[in-house]
């Protein structure tokens, strides 16, 4: 029998309970790939996992992200073939459409083991196609962060050529959400509470940034800085602590992306503001495969290429969560696997 590689989450949380261990290689199932993974990525979501705020079994396989290259085939699979890169998908059951609870089950790292091991046997549905030219962990950063960055710029409200967006910090999906806004012909204006990270906004687009800890009433400079129309879209990853800055730096019929909870779960929402510029608030939760698979092709068209902060072995998974937690990375953390 052989043996690989995987880390470990324990499921009273806590990155000093993160282990390296050898569990046996997966044999691929009728429908299913056999994937050799190469890399991952760190989201918000796999920190909540190992850190005992989202539930799990003990010795869960954390990472929702994974890029790989498929080494066998199950039965009735011809989707792929041996030597094919792919990609995972955060809801290996969205199709498309709309998400309903039945679609939202199985989420890798979460629902069921993830890639933080050498081989995973999957249903071929689990995965798409990489981007032609990227990496692995190039490919292991857009699953989560770049999937939902894409699904909040061309849902609800799609952007315009010409409109502007305003992201907020240097996260993983407010970078991705940077880059595909100008790759589709937006102005953006972004936010960090680092001047030197600013500096590197502007470098990759940004055509005007706020310093948020300077500026507490971020929301009333970003009017200033739009003459006073405000945005037409905000990529809003923060929550309750930057909603009401957020829907301030908004246009009259402008949308909200809501998409994160940095600053917390709950909290008080400006619900007169809120109607008073008749704005919509859509949650965005990832995307489905025609997401993914519409956004692989946007990022061939376009060459964008993620921004990667640093780079982890497996047996350093506690050490990039921990860097993660500190806060200071610029783009993504990948794990290399």
């Amino acid at each position: 029998m052989s043996m690989m590689r995987v880390a470990t989450a324990a499921a009273a949380g806590g990155l000093d309970k993160l282990e390296i261990a050898e569990r046996a290689v997966p044999e691929p199932g009728p429908g299913e790939i056999l994937v050799r993974i190469h890399a991952s990525s760190l989201n918000y979501h796999d920190y909540a996992v190992v850190t005992g705020m989202l539930p799990i079994p003990d010795g869960r396989i954390p990472m929702s992200d994974g890029a790989g290259e498929v080494v066998a085939l199950g039965a009735g699979v011809d989707a792929f073939a041996v030597g094919d890169k792919v990609l995972s998908l955060f809801f290996p059951g969205w199709a498309d459409g709309p998400l309903t609870p039945a679609k939202a089950g199985g989420v890798p790292g979460d629902n069921i083991d993830g890639f933080a091991a050498e081989y995973v046997a999957m249903p071929a549905t689990a995965f798409t196609r990489m981007p032609a030219g990227y990496g692995m962990d190039e490919a292991a950063t857009l699953p989560c962060a770049a999937v939902t960055a894409w699904r909040a710029l061309t849902h609800t409200q799609p952007l315009k050529m010409g409109e502007t967006v305003l992201v907020l910090g240097t996260g993983g999906v407010s970078i991705f959400a940077l880059q595909f806004a100008k790759a589709a012909g937006a102005r953006v204006i972004a936010t960090s509470s680092s001047d030197a990270k600013l500096e590197r906004l502007t470098a990759l687009g940004a055509d005007h940034v706020v310093n948020y800890k300077a500026e507490p009433r971020w929301g009333k400079a970003v009017q200033e800085i739009t003459g006073g129309a405000g945005v037409d879209k905000v990529i809003e990853v923060g929550g309750p602590g930057t909603f009401g800055e957020s829907i301030a730096a908004c246009r009259m019929g402008g949308h909200i992306a809501m998409i994160g909870v940095l600053t917390g779960r709950t909290g008080e929402v400006p619900t007169a503001a809120l109607f008073r510029k008749v704005l919509t608030v859509t949650g965005i939760l990832v995307g489905s495969r025609q997401d993914q698979e519409d956004m692989v092709a946007a990022i061939e068209a376009t060459g964008i290429r993620p921004v990667i902060d640093s780079r982890y072995p497996l047996q350093g998974i506690a050490d990039a969560f921990a860097h993660q937690e500190a806060q200071g990375h610029f783009g993504k953390i990948c794990l290399t696997v």
